[in-house]
């Protein structure tokens, strides 16, 4: 019987790979799901894991046959170019591949009626491309017609195709893939899991989530200065946080200057917060307030999804200096709110270099996964380890912030915050 977490294989690896290495890891290399021994007191000697990334000493596509492409899809994020730039040189100088397509605008790229012409890549094209932010290759949301997709995949000889994007991406990627099972074709899908929000299921971190983090505190220094500066002076920064307040909880953890940090898993209510922030000014005469994009999604007006299928928040930070200004001004307590979004400064800037290593390991153990014959399945970290997850399994859950763990009772700590703002 297969295990939910088992990756598709397209066929028989029956090439020697030319990766030049020593280190290669065996099929039967698995990271537990749950490292903990309470996993092991009812998996009867069979807990739950899942296949260990890495290069492997068999290959399913024969030397010289592969034409690669890849696509990058959703908002801009830290370390897209990065990405792009390690698929092509190990695809290049690990596995010999000297036919690399970058197409153009996420998945318009494989419609040819669009008429996005693909962008040729080797070794000199992506030189010095990590330097910068955004991606060479663009961008778009939004799926389309996944036949038409795969008969350009054939008209075009692509046999591995890299998806880098977010969950709306990595849907397509797994439509497209379902497509070319059922017509029986031996082409590779492989995502590269993308999302500042660091929400990914069964993945510890993705990529551009650190260098998010590390940005958020220009603006979080930005408000704490602002607030200090006037009498009751309250900082307000809205960040990246759909679904999961990761952002916003760790780049409070990092500054130590948020009085208050509001996030999608958590509800609130605005007397209690109003309660908290007037008992803050009275005694301090100034706060910070962090809030994820997220959050307090039941006190305004809904946006509908975007092209992505995406929900699309409405704007809680608006909404938020609205509604302080007006109870202080209620109260009779003058106050200054400073409101700051700094999202499209803070997703288009090059990733940082803790960033940069990530992008380029998880991007290698891509290209290793899609030579191998792998399809269907997005790499992440786990454990400590990179890991090949069915697509279906990456998709089917959202990862968020538990208000009863470890790491929120730190956020609590750090900011003083009450455990309730209901």
């Amino acid at each position: 019987m297969a295990d939910k977490f088992d990756v598709r294989i397209l066929g028989v690896a029956n090439f020697d790979s030319t990766a030049e290495t020593t280190l290669f890891v065996e099929d039967g290399e698995r990271v537990l799901v749950d490292a903990t021994t309470f996993s092991c007191r009812d998996c009867k000697l069979n807990p739950p894991s899942m296949e260990r990334a890495g290069p492997r000493r068999k290959v399913f596509f024969a030397p010289g046959s592969v034409r690669a492409a890849i696509v990058t899809c959703g908002g801009l994020c830290p370390g897209l170019n990065d990405v792009v730039r390690a698929v092509v040189m190990v695809l290049w100088y690990r596995y010999g591949v000297r036919d690399i397509l970058g197409l153009k605008y996420g998945f318009e790229g494989l419609v040819p009626a669009i008429g996005h012409k693909p962008l040729v890549l080797n070794p000199e094209v992506v030189a010095d491309i990590h330097r910068n932010g955004g991606t060479i290759l663009g961008t778009s949301r939004g799926g389309q017609d996944p036949g038409e997709m795969v008969e350009f995949l054939i008209r075009s000889g692509i046999n591995v195709l890299f998806t880098v994007g977010g969950d709306g991406t990595q849907h397509g990627a797994l439509v497209l893939a379902r497509e070319i099972e059922r017509r029986k074709l031996s082409i590779s899908v492989i995502g590269i899991p993308k999302t500042i929000d660091n929400d990914i299921a069964f993945t510890e971190r993705s990529f551009g989530f650190e260098t998010a983090v590390a940005e958020s505190q220009n603006a979080i220094d930005g408000a704490h200065m602002e607030a200090k500066g006037v009498r009751n002076g309250i900082g307000l920064v809205k960040l990246m946080g759909r679904e999961a307040g990761f952002v916003a909880a760790y780049a409070t953890l990092a500054s130590s200057d948020v009085n208050l940090v509001l996030i999608p898993e958590q509800a609130f209510s605005l007397d209690k917060v109003m309660s908290f922030l007037q008992d803050r000014l009275l005694r301090k005469a100034h706060a910070v307030i962090v809030v994820a994009e997220g959050a307090g999604q039941d006190l305004v007006a809904s946006l509908g999804v975007d092209a992505s299928g995406n929900k699309t928040p409405g704007d809680i930070g608006i909404y938020l200096k609205t509604a302080i200004s007006h109870h202080f001004q209620k109260a009779g307590i003058p106050v200054s709110v400073k409101y700051i979004d700094p999202a499209y400064l803070i997703r288009s800037v090059p990733a940082n270099a803790d960033d940069s290593v990530f992008c380029f390991q998880l991007a290698g153990n891509a290209v290793h996964a899609a030579m191998s014959g792998r399809t269907a399945m997005v790499v992440g970290l786990w454990n400590g380890q990179f890991v090949h997850i069915p697509v279906e399994i990456a998709i089917a859950t959202r990862k968020n912030i538990d208000v009863k763990s470890l790491l929120w009772q730190s956020v609590l700590d750090n900011t003083g915050q009450p455990k309730d703002l209901l």
